[in-house]
Order: structure tokens, then sequence, then C-alpha cells
């Protein structure tokens, strides 16, 4: 019955296509009623969670369609293409997207690792991928719908609603998506930090041994377990993550050479190629015909 309570709050209070503030930092509510082809998008850490209708993501060439029955957690940045092919008056794209706060998510990453009796990964194991689909538990659904029924209140909302954001993350760590989240956030998150590093230099030159220097690993240690969070190899990631935050900018306005030089492009004329080679189209001809999401909607 919580699930059908939430999307009943959202369905209430969300009555045009796009993201409305619920009053938690981070947390959104969303609708889209318009079909929107997957177009080139940068995830961060972030949590979706829809209650009707379906959304889908495609990472390094791999669709993944989800909807009501499974939630996504994308603990670190990742280059994908998104979209809401399905949408449509009839049939809405409802949900919730709220951002992954790193400091929330290390401390409690941390106290269950550390907690008495806490079960802990053997090292050296398989490194989970960055970003994971998990089935609703009653853990989750609970402690979502109590973090949507603060937006009644703005005094439960300023009070409470730290402590209930808290508890959605928490019951994320122990659910499907823990061992993506805590290997992220948790003790051994060395991807994650370069990834965050990546994220934040775009317009600076990176190389495959600056990336394993930064977190102490040999280049041979380092590309192997890269390429087991993210499916990706380090130059496929960073070139990949270029280019969709520059397809971004270009969606909001940016001139094709203003958004090559904020990705770090030196060279228009390389970031034409390299635009084209990844997406069919010229930069140029991509922004004049691709259809962006809801502005702030992943």
């Amino acid at each position: 019955m919580s699930r059908q309570e939430i999307q009943q709050l959202i369905d209430d209070r969300v009555t045009g296509d796009g993201l409305v503030d619920t009053g938690v930092p981070g947390v959104q509510l969303f609708r889209v009623t318009e079909a929107v082809r997957c177009t080139p998008a940068v995830y961060e850490p972030t949590l979706v969670a829809i209650v009707s209708g379906k959304k889908e993501a495609i990472i390094d060439g791999e669709s993944h369609v989800y909807d009501s029955s499974r939630y996504l957690c994308c603990a670190i940045s990742l280059p994908v293409e998104a979209g809401t092919p399905m949408a449509s008056p009839d049939d809405p794209l409802l949900g919730v997207q709220i951002t992954l706060d790193p400091k929330v998510m290390t401390e409690l990453a941390i106290e269950m690792e550390n907690a008495a009796g806490a079960i802990r990964e053997p090292r050296g194991g398989p490194i989970p991928q960055g970003f994971a689909l998990a089935h609703w538990d009653d853990a989750f659904t609970d402690a979502l719908l109590r973090l949507i029924q603060l937006g009644d209140d703005p005094t439960d909302t300023a009070v409470l609603g730290a402590s209930r954001l808290r508890e959605v993350y928490y019951a994320v760590l122990k659910g499907e998506a823990g061992a993506t989240a805590r290997r992220a956030f948790g003790v051994g998150n060395e991807i994650a930090r370069v990834i965050e590093h990546v994220s934040t230099h775009l317009d600076e030159s990176i190389t495959i041994d600056d990336m394993a220097a930064h977190v102490g690993m040999s280049r041979a240690v380092f590309h192997r377990k890269f390429k087991q969070a993210t499916t990706m190899s380090p130059i496929q990631f960073v070139k990949g993550i270029r280019l969709n935050n520059a397809a971004m900018r270009m969606a909001s306005g940016m001139t094709v050479n203003e958004a090559a030089t904020h990705v770090g492009y030196a060279s228009s004329s390389q970031f034409s190629r390299e635009f084209k080679r990844m997406y069919g189209q010229s930069p140029k001809q991509w922004s004049q015909t691709k259809q962006p999401l809801p502005a702030g909607l992943i």
C-alpha cells in the first residue's frame, strides 16, 4: 500500500511536466508526459525511484529499462544516454529523484562497516558496477514514504528532513543496491574517488597514469578495477563523460566551441570528429535535432 500512497502524493503535488522541489535539499518529485528518446547525459550519484511509467538508461551500449518494480542507484558519475521513450499523457512517468550526499553516505557506510557483527565483503573480490537496479523492499518503501510525506508541513520538513533522508540512504545501503553503494562510499572507494576527481577536472589533461597515481595503484591494477566498476576503460570513460557533458551544455544553449572548451578540448575540429564518431551526428546537427529531458531530470 505504501507505494500507492507515494504515487498519490506525487500525482497530487506535481501537476505539470518537470521537477518539483520537496523542501528537503536534493529531493525532487517529477512528472513526464512526453516521450523523449535517449540523449547524452551524465548520471551523478543519484537515486531514482519510479512509481508510474518507465525510464531508460543506456550505459556503455547496454539498455536498462526500469519502472516501479526497481529503483536506480547510481553511486558514481557515469556518462549515459537517458530518456523517457514510453511516457505519454495517458501513461505519465512519475517518481522521485534524490541526490546522494557523499558526506552522509560515507558516514553511514563506514558506520555500517564498523558496527559489531557487520558482514564484510572479502578483500580482492569483484567490484560491483557503479550503478544498480534494486527491487523495492519494505524498509526502502517505508523510508521513502516517510520522506515524501514531509511535504505536507514546512515545519516538519525543516526539522525532520535530514533525518528522514538519512533513513532512505540507510535503506539503500542495506538493500539490493547496498554492495554498489558501500563500494562507492565506504572503505576501499578508490575508483569512486578517481571518478569524482575526473568529473571536477574535465578541462585538464587526464591520463591513465595520472588516475592510477591519484589512488596509488599500478596502471594495470587500476585499469582492471576501473573497468569492473564502470564497464568502461578509463580513457573510454573520460571521453564519454566529456562528450556527454558537452552535449548537455549545448542542449542548454552553449555554442559548440564553448561546450568543447568547457570540457577540455583545445581543438574544436577534434571535438567535432569525436562527437560525430560517438553519436553519428556533428555537434551542430545534434543540438538542432535532439530533444532533451526536462531540465534537471536525469
